[in-house]
């Protein structure tokens, strides 16, 4: 179970280890914008498509902030380089 969700978290932020936190960092800036909620507020006037939308919006936002947790979990410190 563990090894697919890793799976699928390198997957949704396009990463391949070894990554850096900055990497990571960007990748969730990146995807936070993409999917966030407000976003899809103007696209369109019908509320049904629109709240489809906005759930799958927040449903990707929480995948992407579990994901990045975990994620946030394998990074070596670079002091630990030295």
């Amino acid at each position: 179970m563990t090894e697919k969700r890793l799976t699928d978290a390198l997957a949704l932020f396009a990463l391949t280890q070894p990554f850096t936190r900055d990497q990571l960092d960007q990748k969730r800036d990146a995807l936070l914008h993409t999917w966030t909620p407000r976003r899809f507020a103007n696209l369109t006037n019908n509320p049904k498509k629109y709240m489809q939308a906005y759930t799958k919006a927040e449903e990707m936002t929480r995948l992407i902030e579990a994901s990045y947790t975990l994620l946030a979990a394998l990074v070596v410190p670079d002091d630990a380089h030295s």
